[in-house]
Protein backbone atom coordinates (compact mmCIF):
# COMPACT_ATOMS: atom_id res chain seq x y z
CA UNK A 1 0.00 0.00 0.00
CA UNK A 2 1.54 3.18 -1.05
CA UNK A 3 2.31 5.94 2.07
CA UNK A 4 -0.50 7.93 0.69
CA UNK A 5 -3.14 5.35 0.92
CA UNK A 6 -2.09 4.56 4.42
CA UNK A 7 -2.03 8.17 5.47
CA UNK A 8 -5.92 7.95 3.95
CA UNK A 9 -6.96 5.25 5.87
CA UNK A 10 -4.84 6.29 9.04
CA UNK A 11 -7.12 9.76 8.74
CA UNK A 12 -10.55 7.29 8.12
CA UNK A 13 -10.23 5.60 11.21
CA UNK A 14 -8.26 8.45 13.78
CA UNK A 15 -11.44 10.36 13.84
CA UNK A 16 -13.71 7.25 15.42
CA UNK A 17 -11.34 5.48 17.33
CA UNK A 18 -11.00 9.05 19.02
CA UNK A 19 -14.35 9.90 19.67
CA UNK A 20 -15.30 6.66 21.18
CA UNK A 21 -12.02 6.80 23.61
CA UNK A 22 -13.28 10.31 24.46
CA UNK A 23 -17.03 8.80 24.84
CA UNK A 24 -15.83 6.34 27.42
CA UNK A 25 -13.70 8.74 29.29
CA UNK A 26 -15.92 11.41 29.86
CA UNK A 27 -18.73 8.48 31.09
CA UNK A 28 -16.33 7.08 33.11
CA UNK A 29 -15.74 10.79 34.85
CA UNK A 30 -19.53 11.57 34.99
CA UNK A 31 -19.89 7.32 36.94
CA UNK A 32 -16.92 8.68 38.86
CA UNK A 33 -17.95 11.92 39.89
CA UNK A 34 -21.68 10.45 41.05
CA UNK A 35 -19.83 8.18 43.47
CA UNK A 36 -19.84 4.95 41.30
CA UNK A 37 -17.71 2.47 39.77
CA UNK A 38 -16.20 3.83 36.29
CA UNK A 39 -15.69 0.28 34.83
CA UNK A 40 -18.44 -2.13 36.25
CA UNK A 41 -21.44 -0.60 33.96
CA UNK A 42 -18.98 -1.16 31.14
CA UNK A 43 -18.36 -4.52 32.11
CA UNK A 44 -22.33 -5.36 32.39
CA UNK A 45 -23.05 -3.84 29.21
CA UNK A 46 -20.05 -5.90 27.47
CA UNK A 47 -20.73 -9.32 29.47
CA UNK A 48 -24.52 -8.59 27.75
CA UNK A 49 -22.65 -9.38 23.90
CA UNK A 50 -22.38 -13.20 25.13
CA UNK A 51 -26.16 -13.98 25.39
CA UNK A 52 -27.63 -14.89 21.99
CA UNK A 53 -31.25 -12.98 22.32
CA UNK A 54 -29.18 -9.86 23.03
CA UNK A 55 -26.83 -10.16 20.07
CA UNK A 56 -30.61 -11.11 17.94
CA UNK A 57 -31.91 -8.00 19.83
CA UNK A 58 -28.94 -5.69 18.80
CA UNK A 59 -28.80 -6.97 15.07
CA UNK A 60 -32.72 -6.11 14.39
CA UNK A 61 -32.04 -2.72 16.11
CA UNK A 62 -29.08 -2.39 14.02
CA UNK A 63 -30.76 -2.38 10.99
CA UNK A 64 -33.40 0.73 11.50
CA UNK A 65 -30.31 2.66 12.53
CA UNK A 66 -28.14 2.06 9.59
CA UNK A 67 -31.15 2.99 7.29
CA UNK A 68 -32.27 5.95 8.87
CA UNK A 69 -28.19 6.69 9.03
CA UNK A 70 -27.74 5.60 4.90
CA UNK A 71 -30.62 8.33 4.31
CA UNK A 72 -28.75 10.80 6.66
CA UNK A 73 -25.36 10.26 4.42
CA UNK A 74 -26.95 10.63 1.32
CA UNK A 75 -27.47 14.26 2.07
CA UNK A 76 -24.50 14.97 4.05
CA UNK A 77 -22.62 13.98 0.81
CA UNK A 78 -24.62 16.12 -0.86
CA UNK A 79 -23.78 18.91 1.59
CA UNK A 80 -27.10 19.05 2.99
CA UNK A 81 -28.48 18.15 6.73
CA UNK A 82 -31.72 16.88 6.43
CA UNK A 83 -32.65 16.82 9.74
CA UNK A 84 -36.59 15.27 9.06
CA UNK A 85 -35.74 11.65 8.76
CA UNK A 86 -37.64 10.86 11.34
CA UNK A 87 -40.87 12.66 10.52
CA UNK A 88 -39.89 10.50 6.93
CA UNK A 89 -39.26 7.14 8.71
CA UNK A 90 -42.52 7.65 10.90
CA UNK A 91 -45.28 8.52 7.79
CA UNK A 92 -43.76 5.88 5.77
CA UNK A 93 -44.17 3.37 8.26
CA UNK A 94 -47.64 4.55 9.02
CA UNK A 95 -48.67 4.32 5.44
CA UNK A 96 -47.26 1.46 4.53
CA UNK A 97 -48.92 -0.46 7.66
CA UNK A 98 -52.44 1.91 6.58
CA UNK A 99 -51.94 -0.05 3.15
CA UNK A 100 -51.50 -3.46 4.06
CA UNK A 101 -54.45 -3.23 6.51
CA UNK A 102 -56.46 -1.83 3.73
CA UNK A 103 -54.95 -4.41 0.81
CA UNK A 104 -54.47 -7.61 0.55
CA UNK A 105 -52.77 -8.91 -2.55
CA UNK A 106 -50.50 -12.15 -2.95
CA UNK A 107 -47.10 -12.39 -0.82
CA UNK A 108 -45.28 -11.30 -4.75
CA UNK A 109 -47.51 -8.24 -4.86
CA UNK A 110 -47.99 -6.93 -1.25
CA UNK A 111 -44.68 -6.96 0.30
CA UNK A 112 -43.45 -4.79 -3.23
CA UNK A 113 -46.71 -2.37 -2.40
CA UNK A 114 -45.69 -1.74 1.17
CA UNK A 115 -41.93 -1.50 0.41
CA UNK A 116 -42.93 1.29 -2.28
CA UNK A 117 -45.45 2.59 -0.36
CA UNK A 118 -42.66 3.58 2.09
CA UNK A 119 -40.45 4.94 -0.51
CA UNK A 120 -42.93 7.36 -1.96
CA UNK A 121 -44.15 8.51 1.18
CA UNK A 122 -40.55 9.54 2.50
CA UNK A 123 -39.41 10.96 -0.80
CA UNK A 124 -42.92 13.51 -0.82
CA UNK A 125 -41.94 14.47 2.69
CA UNK A 126 -38.48 15.02 2.01
CA UNK A 127 -39.05 16.76 -1.54
CA UNK A 128 -41.05 19.17 0.23
CA UNK A 129 -37.94 20.55 1.45
CA UNK A 130 -36.31 20.40 -1.70
CA UNK A 131 -38.49 21.92 -3.50
CA UNK A 132 -38.35 24.51 -1.15
CA UNK A 133 -34.81 24.60 -0.84
CA UNK A 134 -34.16 25.01 -4.63
CA UNK A 135 -37.52 27.50 -5.44
CA UNK A 136 -37.19 29.31 -3.01
CA UNK A 137 -33.83 29.19 -0.95
CA UNK A 138 -35.10 28.21 2.43
CA UNK A 139 -32.61 26.11 4.43
CA UNK A 140 -33.26 22.42 4.33
CA UNK A 141 -32.54 22.32 7.99
CA UNK A 142 -35.47 24.72 8.91
CA UNK A 143 -38.07 23.25 6.16
CA UNK A 144 -37.52 19.64 7.53
CA UNK A 145 -37.83 20.77 11.42
CA UNK A 146 -41.03 22.10 10.69
CA UNK A 147 -41.79 18.89 8.09
CA UNK A 148 -41.30 16.78 11.44
CA UNK A 149 -43.60 18.92 13.60
CA UNK A 150 -46.16 18.80 10.59
CA UNK A 151 -45.47 14.83 10.80
CA UNK A 152 -46.83 14.55 13.79
CA UNK A 153 -49.99 16.27 13.50
CA UNK A 154 -50.43 14.33 10.01
CA UNK A 155 -50.05 10.68 12.04
CA UNK A 156 -52.51 12.03 15.42
CA UNK A 157 -55.06 12.42 12.15
CA UNK A 158 -54.66 9.37 10.63
CA UNK A 159 -54.81 7.64 13.63
CA UNK A 160 -58.57 8.92 14.09
CA UNK A 161 -61.04 6.51 14.20
CA UNK A 162 -62.90 7.60 11.43
CA UNK A 163 -59.92 8.22 9.07
CA UNK A 164 -58.06 4.77 9.25
CA UNK A 165 -57.30 4.53 13.99
CA UNK A 166 -58.24 1.25 15.12
CA UNK A 167 -58.37 1.79 18.98
CA UNK A 168 -57.08 -1.21 20.80
CA UNK A 169 -57.66 -0.06 24.66
CA UNK A 170 -56.13 2.57 25.04
CA UNK A 171 -53.65 2.54 22.11
CA UNK A 172 -53.86 4.25 18.36
CA UNK A 173 -53.27 1.50 16.14
CA UNK A 174 -53.97 1.49 12.38
CA UNK A 175 -55.03 -1.95 12.31
CA UNK A 176 -53.14 -5.40 12.24
CA UNK A 177 -51.92 -6.06 8.21
CA UNK A 178 -52.85 -8.68 6.07
CA UNK A 179 -50.56 -11.87 6.55
CA UNK A 180 -49.35 -11.50 2.77
CA UNK A 181 -47.74 -8.39 4.28
CA UNK A 182 -45.47 -10.14 6.78
CA UNK A 183 -41.94 -10.91 5.79
CA UNK A 184 -40.84 -14.16 7.96
CA UNK A 185 -37.22 -13.77 9.94
CA UNK A 186 -34.34 -16.10 10.39
CA UNK A 187 -35.04 -18.31 12.94
CA UNK A 188 -32.23 -18.30 15.57
CA UNK A 189 -33.65 -20.89 18.02
CA UNK A 190 -34.37 -19.73 21.60
CA UNK A 191 -33.12 -16.32 21.00
CA UNK A 192 -35.86 -15.42 19.02
CA UNK A 193 -35.51 -13.82 14.88
CA UNK A 194 -33.54 -12.10 13.37
CA UNK A 195 -35.85 -9.53 10.93
CA UNK A 196 -36.10 -11.01 7.28
CA UNK A 197 -35.59 -7.22 6.18
CA UNK A 198 -32.05 -6.76 7.48
CA UNK A 199 -30.99 -8.17 4.34
CA UNK A 200 -32.56 -5.30 2.68
CA UNK A 201 -30.26 -2.95 4.97
CA UNK A 202 -27.27 -4.70 3.53
CA UNK A 203 -28.31 -4.90 0.09
CA UNK A 204 -29.27 -0.81 0.59
CA UNK A 205 -25.48 -0.37 2.10
CA UNK A 206 -24.03 -1.62 -0.79
CA UNK A 207 -26.42 0.16 -3.66
CA UNK A 208 -25.16 3.35 -1.45
CA UNK A 209 -21.28 2.34 -2.28
CA UNK A 210 -21.82 1.65 -6.09
CA UNK A 211 -23.97 4.74 -6.53
CA UNK A 212 -22.09 7.20 -5.06
CA UNK A 213 -18.54 5.61 -6.02
CA UNK A 214 -19.41 3.80 -9.19
CA UNK A 215 -21.80 5.52 -11.35
CA UNK A 216 -21.81 8.95 -13.25
CA UNK A 217 -25.12 9.80 -10.70
CA UNK A 218 -23.36 9.74 -7.69
CA UNK A 219 -19.92 11.13 -9.06
CA UNK A 220 -21.93 14.55 -9.78
CA UNK A 221 -23.76 14.15 -6.13
CA UNK A 222 -20.16 14.43 -4.69
CA UNK A 223 -19.05 17.14 -7.26
CA UNK A 224 -22.16 19.21 -6.00
CA UNK A 225 -21.85 18.24 -2.48
CA UNK A 226 -17.85 19.49 -2.56
CA UNK A 227 -18.50 22.54 -4.81
CA UNK A 228 -21.82 23.63 -6.54
CA UNK A 229 -20.32 26.32 -8.63
CA UNK A 230 -17.47 23.88 -9.75
CA UNK A 231 -20.42 21.32 -10.22
CA UNK A 232 -22.20 23.60 -12.23
CA UNK A 233 -19.07 24.75 -14.53
CA UNK A 234 -18.53 20.95 -15.47
CA UNK A 235 -22.66 20.94 -16.56
CA UNK A 236 -24.28 19.77 -12.92
CA UNK A 237 -27.34 21.26 -12.56
CA UNK A 238 -27.01 21.96 -8.43
CA UNK A 239 -30.43 22.61 -8.03
CA UNK A 240 -31.79 19.20 -9.60
CA UNK A 241 -29.06 17.53 -7.60
CA UNK A 242 -30.34 19.04 -4.38
CA UNK A 243 -34.13 17.88 -5.52
CA UNK A 244 -32.05 14.46 -6.15
CA UNK A 245 -30.55 13.95 -2.87
CA UNK A 246 -33.51 15.13 -1.16
CA UNK A 247 -36.07 12.82 -3.17
CA UNK A 248 -33.15 9.56 -2.69
CA UNK A 249 -32.52 10.65 0.93
CA UNK A 250 -36.26 10.67 2.08
CA UNK A 251 -37.06 7.28 0.12
CA UNK A 252 -34.53 5.47 2.42
CA UNK A 253 -35.47 6.91 5.22
CA UNK A 254 -38.95 6.19 4.66
CA UNK A 255 -37.86 2.06 4.63
CA UNK A 256 -36.08 2.72 8.22
CA UNK A 257 -39.10 1.59 9.96
CA UNK A 258 -40.43 -1.67 7.73
CA UNK A 259 -37.56 -4.33 9.15
CA UNK A 260 -40.33 -3.52 12.87
CA UNK A 261 -43.25 -3.60 11.60
CA UNK A 262 -43.14 -5.99 8.25
CA UNK A 263 -41.59 -8.42 10.55
CA UNK A 264 -43.05 -8.28 14.20
CA UNK A 265 -45.32 -5.28 15.37
CA UNK A 266 -47.79 -5.35 12.00
CA UNK A 267 -49.20 -2.42 13.00
CA UNK A 268 -48.66 1.03 13.28
CA UNK A 269 -49.18 2.43 17.15
CA UNK A 270 -48.30 4.50 19.68
CA UNK A 271 -45.58 1.63 20.69
CA UNK A 272 -43.91 2.12 17.52
CA UNK A 273 -40.29 3.10 18.02
CA UNK A 274 -39.63 6.72 17.72
CA UNK A 275 -36.52 9.16 17.51
CA UNK A 276 -34.79 6.31 14.68
CA UNK A 277 -33.90 9.44 12.40
CA UNK A 278 -32.31 11.42 14.81
CA UNK A 279 -30.24 8.49 16.44
CA UNK A 280 -29.34 8.06 12.29
CA UNK A 281 -27.68 11.66 12.19
CA UNK A 282 -25.27 10.93 14.99
CA UNK A 283 -24.57 7.36 13.83
CA UNK A 284 -23.74 8.91 10.26
CA UNK A 285 -21.39 11.34 11.64
CA UNK A 286 -19.82 8.20 13.33
CA UNK A 287 -19.68 6.27 10.49
CA UNK A 288 -17.87 8.76 8.37
CA UNK A 289 -20.96 8.67 5.66
CA UNK A 290 -19.11 5.40 5.09
CA UNK A 291 -21.07 2.06 4.16
CA UNK A 292 -19.27 -0.12 6.04
CA UNK A 293 -18.25 3.17 9.13
CA UNK A 294 -22.30 3.06 9.18
CA UNK A 295 -22.81 -0.47 10.13
CA UNK A 296 -20.19 -0.33 13.30
CA UNK A 297 -22.15 2.33 14.41
CA UNK A 298 -25.44 1.60 14.18
CA UNK A 299 -24.07 -2.22 15.82
CA UNK A 300 -22.64 0.39 18.50
CA UNK A 301 -25.74 2.40 18.91
CA UNK A 302 -27.97 -0.84 19.34
CA UNK A 303 -25.53 -2.40 21.77
CA UNK A 304 -26.07 0.69 23.68
CA UNK A 305 -29.58 0.55 23.74
CA UNK A 306 -30.31 -2.87 24.10
CA UNK A 307 -27.25 -4.06 27.11
CA UNK A 308 -28.53 -0.59 29.08
CA UNK A 309 -31.49 -2.51 30.80
CA UNK A 310 -29.26 -4.83 33.04
CA UNK A 311 -27.58 -1.43 34.58
CA UNK A 312 -31.13 -1.22 36.34
CA UNK A 313 -30.38 -4.51 38.07
CA UNK A 314 -27.22 -3.77 39.46
CA UNK A 315 -27.64 -0.24 41.08
CA UNK A 316 -26.68 1.98 38.11
CA UNK A 317 -28.77 4.55 35.63
CA UNK A 318 -29.44 2.64 32.25
CA UNK A 319 -29.22 6.48 31.42
CA UNK A 320 -25.90 6.14 31.38
CA UNK A 321 -25.76 4.77 27.51
CA UNK A 322 -28.14 7.92 26.58
CA UNK A 323 -25.27 10.44 28.23
CA UNK A 324 -22.41 7.94 26.27
CA UNK A 325 -24.82 8.16 22.83
CA UNK A 326 -24.65 11.90 22.92
CA UNK A 327 -21.03 11.86 24.26
CA UNK A 328 -19.84 10.33 20.96
CA UNK A 329 -21.96 12.96 18.95
CA UNK A 330 -19.92 15.58 20.52
CA UNK A 331 -16.57 13.80 20.71
CA UNK A 332 -17.17 13.30 16.91
CA UNK A 333 -17.04 16.79 16.31
CA UNK A 334 -14.20 17.86 17.99
CA UNK A 335 -12.26 14.74 17.25
CA UNK A 336 -12.99 14.68 13.19
CA UNK A 337 -11.86 18.68 13.37
CA UNK A 338 -8.54 17.98 15.06
CA UNK A 339 -7.72 14.90 12.87
CA UNK A 340 -8.69 16.85 9.06
CA UNK A 341 -6.77 19.65 10.56
CA UNK A 342 -3.87 17.05 11.42
CA UNK A 343 -4.27 15.58 7.98
CA UNK A 344 -3.76 19.31 6.65
CA UNK A 345 -0.47 20.02 8.88
CA UNK A 346 0.95 17.07 7.09
CA UNK A 347 -0.38 17.73 3.86
CA UNK A 348 1.38 20.60 3.93
CA UNK A 349 5.02 19.53 5.38
CA UNK A 350 4.52 16.50 2.78
CA UNK A 351 4.63 19.40 -0.20
CA UNK A 352 7.19 21.79 1.90
CA UNK A 353 9.24 18.96 1.83
CA UNK A 354 8.87 17.91 -1.77
CA UNK A 355 8.59 21.85 -3.16
CA UNK A 356 12.58 22.00 -1.19
CA UNK A 357 13.63 18.95 -2.39
CA UNK A 358 12.72 19.68 -5.98
CA UNK A 359 14.49 23.12 -5.08
CA UNK A 360 17.57 21.44 -4.14
CA UNK A 361 17.28 19.34 -7.34
CA UNK A 362 16.70 22.26 -9.21
CA UNK A 363 20.17 23.69 -7.88
CA UNK A 364 21.95 20.71 -8.67
CA UNK A 365 20.78 20.55 -12.18
CA UNK A 366 22.02 24.00 -12.65
CA UNK A 367 25.58 23.97 -11.38
CA UNK A 368 26.14 20.60 -13.31
CA UNK A 369 25.13 22.75 -16.38
CA UNK A 370 27.51 25.95 -15.74
CA UNK A 371 30.34 23.48 -15.28
CA UNK A 372 29.53 21.74 -18.26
Amino acid sequence: MKKFDKERVLLAVAGPVIALAVAFVLSAIVLLASGKSPFEPFALMFEQLSFSDIQVLIINQASMYYIAALAVAIGFRMNLFNIGVDGQYQLGAMMAAIVGAHVNTPAALQVPLLLLTAVLTGAFWAGIAGVLKVTRGVSEVVATIMLNAIATSVIAYLWLPDVFGVKVGNNNTTGEMYESGWIPGIPMGAAGEIYGLVLLAVLLGIGYWVVLNRTRFGFDLRASGASQTAAAASGVDPKRMVLSAMLISGGIAGLAGLPILLGDTHTYSLNFPTGIGFLGIGIALLGRNSPVGIAFAALLWAWLDKASPELDFHGYDKEIAVIMQGLIVLSVVVSYEAVREWGLRRQQRRVGAELAAGHVLGAQNTKEVAGR
